[in-house]
C-alpha cells in the first residue's frame, strides 16, 4: 500500500514557520518577565522620565516604619538647623511607643548631625526623635512640618504623627515614597549619612561605633545613591533606595517584605532582572 504525503504550500510551512518561532522566544523570555519580588507593594522607576519599570499595588498607603525618618531628616534640614548644635538626649527621647532598646543612653549630647546620620543610618529611634524634640515649636510644629512636607511633594496618601516611624499610623504609598526618596537623593547631607557603612560617636566617654542597616550599601557590585530601611511589625521589613543599575538611576521601594531577608533579597533580584534587560518587557504585575 502506497502512503501519498502532501507536501504544506508556502504560506502554510511560513506559519507554522513564524508559530514556532514565537513560541521559543515566548519560552525563553517567559522566566525573565516577572522577577518574582515577594514584597507586597513595590514600585521601580526610572528617575531619569519618571516611567514605570515595575508596579504591584503601588497606590496602597501602608505603614512604612522608619522609612519616616528621610521626611525626618529633609524637614530639619529645610529648617536650615545648624548641624554643629550639641543636642542631649532626655527621658523624652526614651519613652517610646515599642522597643526601648538603643544604644543611646539618656544624657548623651550628640549634635544634631550626629543624631541625624545614626538616624538615616542605623535607623536609631532616640536620635529621631531628639531631632523632633529639638525642632522649632516642638514635636507638634516637626509632624505639622513632615505633613506639609508631604503635600508639597505630591505625597497624596502620605500620613505623618512621629519622626521615628515606630507608629503604624505613619502610613504612605510607594508612589508617594519613590516622591520622597527622589526629594532625599537631591541633598547631599542625606545622600552622604544614609549610605554610610558605620559611624562611630562618643556615649558616656567611650567610643561606639554603629552599623548601616542596609548591607547593600558595602557591595562593592552596588552603586547605591540613597536608602532607607524600615521595621516594625504592621509594616513588615521595608527598603527604599536611589541607585545606579545598568547605567539608569533608578528608584526602588519595597514594602511589606514577609521574612528576615526578602527585601534585599528583592532588591538583588530588581537589580538582575535590569541587568538582563527583562525590565523592558513588563510593567505591571498584579
Amino acid at each position: 500500500m502506497a502512503f501519498n504525503f502532501r507536501q504544506p504550500s508556502l504560506p502554510s510551512r511560513a506559519l507554522a514557520g513564524l508559530l514556532l518561532a514565537v513560541l521559543a522566544v515566548h519560552a525563553i523570555a517567559s522566566p525573565l518577565r516577572d522577577p518574582k519580588l515577594k514584597s507586597s507593594s513595590v514600585l521601580v522607576i526610572d528617575q531619569k522620565d519618571s516611567s514605570v519599570l515595575y508596579s504591584r499595588h503601588a497606590d496602597v498607603a501602608m505603614p512604612i516604619a522608619s522609612i519616616t525618618k528621610l521626611m525626618t531628616a529633609l524637614v530639619v534640614l529645610d529648617a536650615k538647623q545648624p548641624l554643629n548644635e550639641s543636642i542631649q538626649l532626655t527621658n523624652a527621647d526614651r519613652n517610646l511607643q515599642k522597643s526601648d532598646f538603643s544604644r543611646l543612653a539618656v544624657g548623651t549630647t550628640l549634635t544634631r548631625g550626629d543624631l541625624m546620620h545614626l538616624a538615616l543610618m542605623s535607623s536609631e529611634n532616640r536620635a529621631a526623635h531628639a531631632l523632633g524634640n529639638n525642632y522649632p515649636g516642638g514635636m507638634p510644629a516637626m509632624v505639622a512640618a513632615m505633613n506639609a512636607k508631604a503635600t508639597a511633594l505630591g505625597m497624596t496618601n502620605s500620613h505623618f504623627v512621629d519622626p521615628t516611624g515606630l507608629s503604624s499610623e505613619n502610613v504612605a504609598s510607594a508612589e508617594d515614597l519613590a516622591k520622597l526618596v527622589i526629594a532625599a537623593s537631591h541633598n547631599p547631607t542625606i545622600r552622604e549619612y544614609s549610605t554610610d557603612p558605620s559611624y562611630s560617636v562618643k556615649v558616656r566617654r567611650r567610643l561606639v561605633e554603629f552599623r548601616n542597616t542596609d548591607n547593600l550599601v558595602k557591595n562593592p557590585t552596588w552603586n547605591i545613591v540613597v536608602q532607607k530601611t524600615g521595621y516594625i511589625t504592621e509594616a513588615g521589613k521595608c527598603l527604599v533606595m536611589g541607585a545606579v543599575i545598568e547605567g539608569r538611576s533608578v528608584i526602588i521601594v519595597l514594602l511589606d517584605s514577609f521574612g528576615k531577608y526578602t527585601r534585599v533579597a528583592d532588591a538583588k533580584r530588581i537589580k538582575s532582572w535590569m541587568e538582563t534587560g527583562a525590565n523592558q518587557r513588563v510593567v505591571s504585575m498584579r
